[in-house]
C-alpha cells in the first residue's frame, strides 16, 4: 500500500539524518498538529502525551472534541491532520473504506491488549450474571437498561445489534458521554444497584470499580471480550509533507498498563493533563527514547534532548 511504503521511507531516515520534516518547507504546513479526541479518557490522557512531546520539538498542538464519525469525516477533508484513537474492529466500517479509497493512511499501532465489551459489577456477577445470555432473566433488576456512550458511537451500535440480536428486546440503550455513563455507573454502585454498561480497557474504571467483563458477545463486539488494537491514523499526505511528524506518529506506542497509569493521574490524582503527562515522560525515559529515535525539532536539532529539557528529564 501506498501509507505503508510512505511510512517505511520514513522509518528508514538514520538517526542522524535532518528529516525534510526540519525544513523551512515543512515548518509553514505542519508548524500546528490538528488532532482529535470524542472525549474519551484514554485519547485525552494519549493526546496529552503528544501535545507534551510535540511542544518540546518546537511544534504546536491543537486539539478538537469532535465525535468518532466526524474525526473521520475530518481528516477526509483535511481538517485533522493526526487521530491516535481508531480501534479496531469497532472503527473498521469507517476506516476501511477510507483506507481503501486512499483518503487516510494508517501509520501503525499505538496500543495492544485493549478489550472493549459489556461489564457488570462484581456483585452483580457474584449473584449470577457473568455472560450476554444471563442479561435477560434480570430485566427487572437492570430496568431493562444498558448503558452507553456518545449517539452514534460504534459501542452504542454494538450494543443496539446485541439487543435486536438476542432475548433483549423489550431493553433499551441509554446514549450518553462518557463521563456521564460512568457517573451513572458510580451512583449505581455506591448504592448497590444493578447496572450493566459499557466498558474497556484501558481505563481508570478498571482501578476505581472492581468490574467483571461478560462472555459471549464475539458477534456483536468480537472474540476475547471484544480484544482491539489502537492505531495511529492521519490524513492522506501527512508523512509526506510532514516526514519528521510523520516519524514520530508511527513510533509513539502505548501500553494497557501505561495508559492506566496517566488516566489513574489525571481523574484519581487530581492532576491537570499536562502535568500528568510531564510526570509520565519523566518516569519513562526509556519509552520517549524510543518514540523519539532519529526525530529532529522543528529547526533541525536532535529531538531527544530539547524534549528532555522542556520536560526538566534527565536521559
Amino acid at each position: 500500500m501506498r501509507s505503508a511504503a510512505i511510512a517505511a521511507a520514513v522509518l528508514c531516515l538514520a538517526p542522524g539524518v535532518r528529516a525534510a520534516g526540519a525544513s523551512a518547507s515543512e515548518a509553514a504546513a505542519c508548524a500546528a498538529v490538528h488532532m482529535s479526541s470524542p472525549g474519551w479518557s484514554d485519547l485525552e490522557a494519549t493526546n496529552e502525551v503528544a501535545g507534551a512531546v510535540l511542544r518540546g520539538l518546537g511544534y504546536e498542538q491543537r486539539v478538537d472534541t469532535l465525535s468518532v464519525a466526524i474525526t473521520y469525516q475530518a481528516l477526509t477533508n483535511g481538517q485533522i491532520d493526526v487521530f491516535l484513537g481508531d480501534w479496531s474492529p469497532a472503527h473498521d466500517r469507517f476506516t476501511q473504506p477510507l483506507l481503501a479509497a486512499k483518503k487516510i493512511e494508517r501509520l501503525h499501532r499505538n496500543l495492544s491488549g485493549a478489550k472493549y465489551t459489556l461489564v457488570v459489577p462484581d456483585y452483580v456477577a457474584a449473584a449470577g450474571v457473568r455472560t450476554f445470555a444471563d442479561l435477560a432473566a434480570h430485566g427487572d433488576e437492570f430496568r431493562h437498561r444498558i448503558y452507553g456512550i456518545d449517539a452514534g458511537s460504534p459501542g452504542n451500535e454494538s450494543i443496539e445489534r446485541a439487543i435486536n440480536g438476542s432475548a433483549l428486546k423489550d431493553w433499551s440503550v441509554v446514549p450518553s458521554s462518557e463521563q456521564g455513563m460512568l457517573a451513572q455507573a458510580a451512583r449505581d454502585i455506591a448504592r448497590k444497584r444493578w447496572i450493566v454498561f459499557l466498558g474497556w480497557e484501558p481505563h481508570p474504571m478498571n482501578l476505581t470499580y472492581k468490574l467483571v467483563y461478560l462472555a459471549g458477545g464475539d458477534e456483536f463486539f468480537g472474540p476475547d471480550f471484544g480484544g482491539a488494537t489502537v492505531s495511529t491514523v492521519a490524513r492522506a499526505g501527512f508523512i509526506e509533507s510532514c516526514p519528521n511528524l510523520g516519524r514520530l506518529f508511527s513510533q509513539l506506542t502505548f501500553t494497557v498498563a501505561g495508559e492506566d497509569e496517566l488516566m489513574s493521574a489525571i481523574d484519581n490524582g487530581k492532576q491537570s493533563g499536562s502535568d500528568a503527562a510531564a510526570a509520565y515522560l519523566r518516569r519513562h525515559t526509556d519509552e520517549l527514547r524510543g518514540w523519539l529515535e532519529g526525530v529532529q525539532t522543528r529547526d533541525g536539532k536532535p529531538g531527544l534532548a530539547a524534549v528532555q529539557a522542556a520536560l526538566g528529564a534527565r536521559g
